[in-house]
């Protein structure tokens, strides 16, 4: 049984369709996410990492502009890790929320890895 973690990350003033385009498009999922994605069918992503791994995920849930949700297929039924971008309309900030499923024992390996995962997304677009 795996366990359910929410990341909000906070992001400087951007455009809500530069952060779409970067979560849920193939180049931008590749910007950085993965070394190389690809779209191989309609809701079928396939994510490459160095030259050995690879894993696919599909769509299983989107709102544009909004959310957008995987599900690993080599993963348990009902897991998924899902991007949500949230804006603020006081700061006019916008806010990233990651919702994932980790082993409990790897919970703090998971969560380092999407701040990682995240500070490139920072850099790579400049929010």
């Amino acid at each position: 049984m795996k366990k359910k973690i929410h990341i909000e990350y906070p992001l400087n003033p951007a455009s809500g369709t530069v952060l779409w385009g970067a979560i849920s498009t193939p180049s931008g999922l590749q910007r950085w996410f993965a070394d190389k994605v690809t779209k191989t069918e309609n809701k079928i992503f396939t994510f490459q990492w160095g030259k050995t791994e690879t894993r696919t995920a599909e769509i299983i849930n989107l709102r544009n502009e909004y959310f957008i949700r995987f599900h690993w297929t080599d993963e348990e039924p009902k897991t998924y890790f899902e991007l949500k971008i949230q804006y603020n309309e006081l700061t006019n900030d916008y806010e990233l929320i990651v919702t994932d499923f980790t082993d409990t024992s790897e919970e703090e390996d998971t969560i380092n890895l999407w701040n990682s995962q995240i500070d490139v997304l920072r850099r790579t677009c400049g929010v």
